[in-house]
């Protein structure tokens, strides 16, 4: 497929790599310009692009950047065919993001990403580390092959969405509905804890979002009183904890 990727962060620049490697043709763009992003994309196989370029002559759009910056992709968006699947890959950090009152009083984020982008949106990869992304997906079929959970509300996007996933190297499970994606932001049992599908299944079903916001500022607290940089399993265990 013909992939658009904005934002070339940890999360963004690993997509490209992983779907470029399953014969995908990706652009991947950052707010800097097409300028900053040739030596990297030219090292994981991808065509540097600027944002404009990059939302063009594709059929999916995979949405990178910080939340609070989201907003900002709007007029980008506006003129892009309403046939693109738009996927949402962000997560709400009050201390980056600032705060929002609409997540504080908890609307499901990617349903405000929809808003803002005045579009539909389909949440996907939000629910892994980066390094997890990179190091531990798996071919398909593979015992013990990690989950990640894909919600929706056009099935066709969602099933695009899916696919894609797949060829990252995870097994995808339909999480059900956009207004149901709160069952897999930070906090939650299947946010960044590595599970299998019938482990993330069981996950999903047991996320409390009450409860979720507090778990997620309670692993940021944990990490941050660390005093060093946490190793990946570190990090893993830490989300495990906090939502047990």
């Amino acid at each position: 497929m013909n992939i658009g990727i904005l934002g070339a962060g940890h999360i963004g620049a690993t997509l490209a790599q992983k779907l470029a490697a399953q014969g995908h043709s990706v652009k991947l763009a950052n707010s800097r310009g097409a300028a900053s992003l040739r030596d990297l994309a030219a090292r994981i196989g991808v065509t540097a692009a600027d944002q404009k370029d990059a939302v063009k002559d594709v059929e999916v759009i995979i949405v990178s950047v910080p939340l609070a910056n989201v907003p900002q992709l709007a007029e980008l968006l506006s003129d892009v065919p309403q046939s693109v699947v738009l996927i949402d890959t962000t997560n709400y950090y009050p201390f980056r993001d600032g705060t929002l009152p609409a997540l504080q009083a908890g609307q499901p984020e990617s349903v405000w990403v929809s808003e803002q982008l005045g579009r539909p949106v389909v949440k996907a990869w939000n629910a892994a580390l980066a390094q997890t992304l990179s190091s531990r997906g798996q071919p398909a079929g593979t015992p013990g092959r990690l989950a990640l959970p894909v919600a929706g509300d056009d099935a066709e996007a969602k099933q695009i969405a899916r696919r894609l996933v797949q060829d990252s190297g995870f097994d995808a499970l339909d999480a059900g509905p956009l207004a149901e994606s709160w069952r897999q932001q930070p906090g939650t049992p299947a946010y960044c804890t590595e599970l299998t599908l019938p482990e993330l299944n069981t996950a999903l079903a047991a996320a409390d979002q009450q409860r979720a916001p507090i778990n997620r500022d309670a692993a940021m607290e944990r990490l941050m009183n660390l005093g060093r940089t946490p190793t990946h399993d570190e990090i893993v265990q830490i989300n495990r904890d906090a939502s047990a």
